[in-house]
């Protein structure tokens, strides 16, 4: 069973994240659409992006793996899956977040080279070659050169304001994030069969370590457990656990009831909204501060844009708005590689368009067809057998 409510979902969160993640480029455009500040007590536009996303994830995890159960896969093989993708997501994420804070002078080909680089090792190493056009004798090879490519990097690799530093995770990046909730609420869900009452337990737990963290006892991560830090916080894997509660929730009162199905994800969403907007004088809302109201309002939204979708695409059958972006849904990881080729390339060559195209509204609009056409050539790609898969 696939919904086509979460495949599209899945597309326009993607085609807002290269939006959003565009804006650097851009001038003078409305602080309504920005990232909030870190110490701002305020939420952006761009900083509900990436906690639906999280969402999504949670809602895809029980079909998923249900249809590797039905394939006869068994518990260990895709727990094998699980950690080897949530790994490979944390190590593309690990090389993303440093190139943030690398030292152009000090890394001897420079961080546009670093980039470009990054990116081709990623291609090399995540492609689905057995789908591709290549011969399938070159496959261990592409992948043996990705890997070689990696390390080198790693070795030259000088961060820091004085290029001093080594990599280290610091907050993983997004991708990495992604691979922390990722591993987290698929192994909880494979091993609890599925229980709805263990992944709301889950759910609460991780909201409770959330508000923890934001008190006078908040934990403070030193030395082994800061690597686990992203789990221990509580906020990032809460989102994914909020979705698979909505698959599980949203199937069991749909035996019963479309309407129940409706009225449990709009009163759930209802819920975190309240307590988000609620708490808000106590902890403030804030995405770099990983708030618990900040985790409350954008799981609220995810609740209550699941059951409009679901509504939309898979009970109307409306969908074909959403034929254009449908690449982003199903090529999601190569979609969102793309521009870590496009900006290094741009930064080589020079190209840049006048500064009149990168202010305000028409600035806003190019950086949307920008997005688009990368759904557009990740739609061709596809096309043509080249698709990143974890």
């Amino acid at each position: 069973m696939r919904l086509a409510s979460i495949d599209i979902l899945r597309a326009v969160t993607m085609v807002l994240m290269i939006w959003v993640n565009d804006f650097w480029t851009l001038t003078d455009i409305p602080k309504w659409l920005k990232h909030a500040g870190a110490t701002e007590d305020y939420m952006g536009f761009s900083d509900i992006i990436f906690p639906l996303f999280l969402f999504i994830v949670g809602l895809s995890i029980p079909f998923a793996i249900k249809n590797r159960l039905d394939k006869g896969h068994t518990k260990f093989s895709i727990a094998k899956h699980i950690t080897i993708r949530s790994l490979s997501l944390m190590l593309i994420g690990l090389f993303m977040v440093n190139y943030e804070t690398a030292h152009n002078e000090s890394i001897i080909i420079g961080t546009t080279y670093w980039e470009l680089l990054m990116a081709l090792a990623v291609v090399l190493i995540w492609t689905d070659w057995k789908r591709s056009p290549i011969n399938k004798k070159w496959y261990s090879y592409l992948q043996l050169l990705g890997f070689g490519i990696l390390l080198f990097l790693a070795i030259i690799y000088k961060g820091g304001e004085d290029g001093l530093n080594w990599m280290t995770t610091q907050w993983w990046g997004i991708l990495g994030l992604i691979g922390w909730a990722y591993i987290l609420n698929a192994l909880v869900y494979l091993y609890s069969k599925g229980s709805l009452a263990i992944m709301s337990l889950l759910w609460v737990v991780l909201i409770l370590l959330a508000m923890l963290n934001h008190s006078e006892f908040s934990i403070n991560f030193k030395g082994f457990s800061s690597y686990f830090s992203t789990i221990l916080t509580g906020t990032i894997p809460a989102f994914t656990t909020a979705g698979i509660v909505a698959t599980l929730l949203f199937k069991r009162m749909h035996k019963i009831d479309v309407k129940w199905s409706y009225l449990s994800l709009i009163g759930l969403g209802i819920l975190n909204l309240i307590f988000g907007l609620g708490t808000r004088s106590i902890w403030g809302i804030s995405k770099i501060q990983g708030t618990p109201s900040w985790l409350g309002i954008c799981t609220g939204i995810g609740f209550l844009i699941f059951a409009l979708l679901y509504y939309i695409a898979d009970e109307k059958k409306i969908t074909n708005w959403s034929k254009i972006i449908a690449p982003a849904g199903t090529a999601t990881l190569t979609c969102y590689l793309i521009p870590y080729f496009i900006y290094p390339i741009r930064s080589i060559s020079g190209i840049r368009l006048p500064d009149d195209l990168n202010y305000n509204t028409i600035g806003l609009i190019l950086s949307l067809i920008f997005a688009l056409l990368v759904v557009i050539f990740t739609g061709w790609l596809e096309k043509k057998g080249f698709k990143l898969k974890l």
